[in-house]
């Protein structure tokens, strides 16, 4: 089932704020970071934002091992692969994808998918149908959007596969209220509340994935998205 997700355009701010983690990240063979310390995943336009919204946007590095990850590429490649990557999503949300859906999976990643759910989502809450794969080209995109309340819940949560990326989040009636998410390669990202109903996210291109003044190399990237109901 395509989502229906509302398209907005906003211009490009500089980071200012940082906001603090209890995780360091660190590169490695698989990433394109340098050693990054500190803790700084999240940055945004003021400091108050940074704090008010803690609690709503979580970035969890090295939530899956590289096996882990191994074995979610083995049960997806087989279908991707006959996919062929898209430029013209149906309401301009995406570029460079393909995409599909997945209910049934084998024993490692049921276990994974089990972990965020755990992570994610407020004990009790019904997730939405078959989780949603995203698969992006190095080129690939996703525009400002946010998604349809009719179809999804108070929380997203989403990992991401083969390479590092930024995630912009944007006041949906305040463009100058503004936060970017550092996503590394095999990190579950969750946006709640207020993070996801009045911001928008996206995906930034490789050639505006500067995280703190630093370049984050885009490579192909594949994201597995779970989200609750409404309700």
């Amino acid at each position: 089932m395509k989502l229906l997700l509302t398209v907005l355009r906003r211009t490009q701010k500089p980071a200012l704020y940082r906001g603090h983690r209890n995780r360091s990240l660190s590169s490695s063979p698989s990433s394109g970071l340098s050693p990054v310390r500190d803790d700084a995943l999240v940055v945004g336009s003021s400091q108050e934002l940074v704090r008010r919204l803690g609690s709503q946007v979580e970035v969890r590095t090295s939530f899956i091992t590289e096996e882990e990850e191994g074995a979610f590429l083995q049960e997806l490649e087989p279908g991707l692969k006959k996919k062929r990557y898209e430029y013209d999503h149906w309401d301009d949300a995406i570029h460079g994808y393909r995409e599909t859906e997945r209910a049934r999976w084998g024993a490692a990643c049921e276990e994974v998918l089990n972990r965020v759910r755990s992570s994610a989502f407020p004990e009790g809450s019904q997730l939405l149908g078959p989780v949603h794969i995203l698969d992006l080209d190095k080129n690939g995109f996703i525009k400002p959007h946010i998604d349809s309340v009719k179809f999804c819940g108070s929380t997203i949560a989403g990992l991401s596969l083969l390479s590092d990326s930024i995630m912009r989040l944007v006041r949906e009636d305040n463009s100058s209220e503004w936060l970017d998410l550092l996503l590394p390669r095999r990190s579950l990202y969750i946006l709640r509340d207020e993070a996801r109903y009045n911001f928008t996210h996206e995906i930034l291109k490789e050639e505006d994935s500067v995280f703190s003044g630093q370049l984050v190399p885009r490579l192909r990237r594949i994201s597995i998205i779970c989200r609750n109901l409404p309700g």
